[in-house]
């Protein structure tokens, strides 16, 4: 017995039919939504004439007249979506489709505290909407490298941002800008941007954001995983094994971040007496094949496959993508997949595909940027928009 059919009244999901792909042309919104042809035209009408979708194009024919194609509108309007950085920010706009219009990197210092970066890159962003063909900007959002509380968008005890604990960043972005604004935590962010550049196909994935810091974001059915309070997959504070005793920001010794991320590696390579002053630096000389900066490399990955091995186990992902300055080193990527197939159940890495970041280095700013046009562009939202146009 075929499924039934669900019936859908609003403009708002007709809409949402369209954006997903679920819906191509006329003829598909009626056999999805069960509403006769004379009601989704008026439907789609209405949403072509508020500016939401268009229609254009021949689809594919299914043995009549090729139905022309609907899509969402791009429009003159974009939001920005930012990934803030230890000492920069990458700025991108994305129109209604989310798809880039342009993107930059600014070059901002987090100790320069809150509202100062928070106005520069604003300011970035609007230089940047100017310069392609002054485009309005409808919201933006940020994604930051610490803990961020998803109930308040408030961080949670960062590393290195001196100043932000327990800041609504959130309310800053917002009073500074004035537009629709989210916040999120760049690994979660980045997971979002992975899911999205890969179709949406693989609804059970872990991106690793390994670089000054180390995070973790999981998509659990095709939606990012929080927690309770927005700290699920922060993996930068687990105790490792026979680790250096170093102490950590927490007040435990051997915690991920101080033994496996780009500052650590850093720091002991400088101990070692290695011409060292960035991650930048490190990775130079191992693609010159230097020695100790190919073994901190490749055991810093190690180390990461070993938390990383925990995760994979219990949750049996169908990717691993990893991400972040440390994963464009071939000893690093070599050190984590090392580690994985020595310490996982065969059943979890048999069919599991293990690689770097598709969306690279707009991973961040891509998701905080679908997460936000993911709000901006509620059913809910839309339908009010109509009926407060309608009453006008």
């Amino acid at each position: 017995m075929a499924p039934a059919t669900q019936t859908v009244h609003s403009e708002g999901e007709i809409f949402r039919l369209v954006r997903t792909g679920a819906a191509q042309s006329r003829a598909d919104l009626a056999r999805l939504t069960g509403l006769s042809p004379s009601t989704v035209a008026l439907r789609v009408e209405e949403l072509i004439a508020r500016g939401y979708i268009e229609e254009n194009g021949e689809g594919e024919s299914r043995g009549g007249r090729r139905p022309r194609v609907l899509t969402v509108k791009a429009g003159g309007s974009v939001v920005a979506g930012v990934e803030l950085g230890e000492k920069h920010a990458t700025v991108a706009l994305f129109d209604r489709r989310a798809e880039v219009v342009a993107s930059t990197v600014a070059q901002v210092s987090l100790l320069d505290g809150v509202e100062s970066v928070v106005s520069q890159v604003w300011e970035c962003a609007q230089k940047l909407a100017k310069e392609n063909g002054g485009l309005t900007l409808e919201g933006i959002a940020m994604s930051l490298p610490g803990p961020v509380d998803s109930r308040t968008s408030r961080l949670l005890a960062p590393m290195r941002m001196p100043g932000w604990n327990g800041v609504d960043v959130g309310e800053v972005l917002g009073s500074v800008t004035g537009l629709p604004f989210l916040i999120d935590n760049d690994a979660n962010a980045m997971a979002v941007g992975e899911f999205i550049e890969r179709g949406g196909e693989q609804e059970q994935l872990v991106f690793v954001k390994a670089g000054s810091g180390i995070g973790c974001g999981i998509i659990l059915d095709g939606a990012v995983y929080r927690g309770y309070r927005g700290v699920a997959g922060d993996i930068s504070h687990v105790a490792l094994h026979n680790a250096p005793p170093i102490i950590c920001s927490c007040g435990r010794v051997g915690c991920l971040d101080v033994v496996a991320s780009g500052a650590a590696i850093v720091d002991a390579l400088k101990e070692a007496g290695v011409t060292v002053e960035t991650l930048d630096d490190v990775l130079a000389l191992a693609q010159d094949a230097h020695p100790k900066a190919t073994s901190a490399l490749r055991e810093a990955g190690a180390r990461t496959g070993e938390v990383l091995a925990t995760i994979i186990n219990f949750f049996n992902p169908q990717a691993l993508a990893l991400g972040g300055r440390l994963a464009t080193a071939d000893a690093f990527v070599a050190g984590v997949r090392q580690a994985l197939f020595t310490l996982c159940l065969p059943m979890s890495t048999d069919a599991l595909e293990i690689g770097v970041s598709r969306a690279g280095a707009l991973a961040g700013a891509r998701g905080v940027a679908w997460e936000l046009l993911e709000r901006m562009l509620d059913p809910a939202r839309i339908d009010e928009e109509l009926r407060t146009a309608a009453a006008e």
